[in-house]
């Protein structure tokens, strides 16, 4: 039986590898012919990645997916310039290239390597691919919509000389292909906002154009008119094959005997069906005292029992992970624990899938990251929008606005290394946001929500959309081995 091996480059950030990993998950199981080789690149800073890799060795289908980790390469690059991430591909591709040689040097005569599999942000590496004489294509970690900025912000500024940074701090909407309704340019990401990040973005937007298909983390079902819109954007051939989540197992552990997030789930046992609002912001997800104040008093102020993921933020001008407070009462307004010990609980870090899988859960205040997002729909969580980086100001207008999924808090609110909003969201616009998420009981949001996660489950098993997708993708994979 010849068998064939897909070379997949994750970018180096936890929401990108885990998404990738499941990926490969799906496409063993459906083929036993198929293997994945995963290369893991190193941060020059301290990551989560090593021990999440760790925990997957003994997990996974350890005989048809292996991990080979490259060495850490040192870039004179700061992490928060524009164009770390280009110098960072560069470094890393001469140990891509000798891992793909190696791997073809230790296989048998049955073997073939059938292409490369390149995050959105690794597409660089689609010249090795050419090298080696092998299609590659792009695994798009988005959503649909967001793959359509891409490509037409690209085409705005290639074919009509449009400069997208002029509408940094513009009240202007603008008209997207991938949007049935107006764009404020306030939600744009910063990366399209920004001069010296803008050149690297839309070089990965060219390149994808040049894959040989996009896989992407959607699914028809959820986003029909931006999955429509990529044929006229130029878009080669999409799969959406999502939404791919990794619900099973958590992916941190804590060296005291693993004991993080001790207490969470016996005290979500205690609360009624859908009374507790969950508050969450990711891996990066963090605060400054002023508005951890605030939202504290909204908290307070709304009566529901929540569920606090408090994390605190690295020394201002650091780029790190946020760490758990020693203890959190240092950062909260005083007597704050005590009075509101009978209906919340404030955490650090949160298993977010295995408490979003909670009956006690009725909202979910989140920073709207788009493996977040897919995770409330599957589970069926209504969202209130809090979007901090990245594309997040952006996925918050596509479920407030386009998809009537979530109500919004702040859309505009950013805190990211590129940009920051210097204002603080006030504790009414909080407490009404809470408000508008925990009580709108029974009402057409919630039943949208309740219909896209069913929606959601069904694309994913035999027949369904995301089923058949990958099933096009594996048939294409063999159709095109060399």
């Amino acid at each position: 039986m010849t068998c064939a091996e897909l070379v997949l480059v994750p970018a180096p950030g936890m929401g990108h590898l885990v998404s990738m990993v499941e990926m490969a998950k799906l496409l063993v199981d459906r083929d036993p012919r198929l293997f994945v080789t995963v290369l893991i690149m190193k941060l020059p800073i301290d990551s989560e990645v090593d021990l999440y890799i760790n925990s997957l060795a003994s997990s996974v289908a350890a005989a048809r997916i292996r991990f080979v980790h490259l060495p850490r390469v040192n870039t004179d690059t700061e992490i928060s310039s524009g164009n770390f991430l280009t110098h960072f591909m560069e470094s890393n591709k001469p140990h891509v290239k000798q891992a793909v040689a190696d791997l073809a040097d230790s296989t048998g005569p049955t073997w073939r390597l059938a292409g490369f599999v390149i995050d959105m942000f690794c597409t660089t590496m689609n010249d090795l691919a050419d090298e080696f004489g092998v299609p590659s294509y792009v695994f798009f970690t988005s959503s649909a919509a967001f793959l359509g900025l891409m490509l037409h912000v690209q085409s705005l500024q290639d074919e009509q000389h449009v400069d997208i940074t002029e509408f940094k701090d513009s009240v202007a909407e603008l008209d997207f292909p991938s949007f049935v309704n107006p764009l404020p340019a306030k939600v744009l990401p910063s990366v399209v906002l920004t001069k010296e990040a803008v050149q690297p973005f839309m070089e990965h937007a060219k390149r994808i154009r040049a894959m040989k298909g996009i896989i992407i983390n959607t699914f028809d079902e959820l986003e029909p008119h931006a999955l429509g819109s990529l044929v006229g954007l130029g878009a080669p051939v999409v799969y959406p094959v999502g939404p791919i989540l990794n619900l099973k197992g958590e992916t941190k552990k804590k060296a005291d005997g693993d004991r993080r997030g001790d207490g969470i789930m016996e005290w979500l046992d205690e609360q009624p069906p859908s009374s507790v609002v969950f508050l969450c912001f990711g891996s990066w997800g963090s605060f400054r005292e002023n508005q951890v104040k605030e939202m504290a008093c909204a908290l307070e102020r709304s009566g529901h029992p929540f569920l606090w993921s408090l994390r605190r933020p690295p020394p201002k001008g650091k780029i790190e992970c946020p760490r758990d407070y020693t203890d959190p009462a240092e950062a909260l307004p005083e007597g704050f624990l005590d009075r509101t010990a009978g209906i919340g609980k404030v955490i650090g870090w949160a298993p977010q899938a295995a408490v979003l899988a909670h009956p006690a859960i009725g909202g979910f205040v989140s920073h709207c990251g788009w493996n977040s997002t897919l995770e409330s729909i599957w589970f069926g969580v209504a969202v209130a929008t809090w979007p901090l980086y990245a594309e997040q100001q952006f996925n918050a207008f596509e479920l407030v606005v386009e998809l009537g999924l979530a109500v919004e808090i702040k859309m505009d609110y950013r805190r990211d290394f590129r940009m920051e909003s210097d204002f603080v969201v006030t504790a009414e616009e909080i407490e009404g946001g809470i408000r508008k998420l925990m009580e709108d009981v029974g009402g057409e949001r919630r039943k949208k929500v309740k219909e896209v996660s069913e929606k959601s489950q069904k694309a994913l098993v035999e027949g369904g959309s995301s089923y058949l997708s990958l099933g096009r993708l594996i048939e294409d994979i063999w159709n095109n081995v060399p």
